[in-house]
C-alpha cells in the first residue's frame, strides 16, 4: 500500500514535473505482457525433480510474481528468474 503525502490542491512545480521519468520504467516486451494465467519459461528449476515452467499467478510487487510450479508448488519469484512467456 502506498500512502500519499500530497496535500490535495496542492500543485507540484513545472520543473518537478519533469523528473517523473523514474515512474515509468524501461521494461522490455516480454515483461509488458505478463499478465496472470500465463505460462513462463524459468531459467533455472527449483529443483531438479520440478518442472521448468511456471503458471504466473498475480503480482507480488513491481518486480515479484506469485508463480506455481508443477511438481515444487507456489512461490515468489523475481522477474529476472523466467524468461519469455510460453
Amino acid at each position: 500500500m502506498k500512502l500519499d503525502s500530497r496535500k490535495p490542491g496542492a500543485s507540484v512545480p513545472l520543473r518537478l514535473q519533469s523528473l517523473n521519468w523514474y515512474s515509468k520504467p524501461n521494461l522490455n516486451t516480454v515483461e509488458q505482457e505478463l499478465q496472470a494465467s500465463t505460462w513462463v519459461q524459468l531459467r533455472e528449476a527449483p529443483s531438479p525433480y520440478s518442472h521448468d515452467e511456471a503458471l504466473l499467478l498475480c503480482q507480488h510487487s513491481d518486480t515479484e510474481w506469485v508463480v506455481w510450479i508443477p511438481d515444487h508448488g507456489q512461490m515468489v519469484l523475481h522477474r529476472s528468474q523466467f524468461g519469455e512467456a510460453c
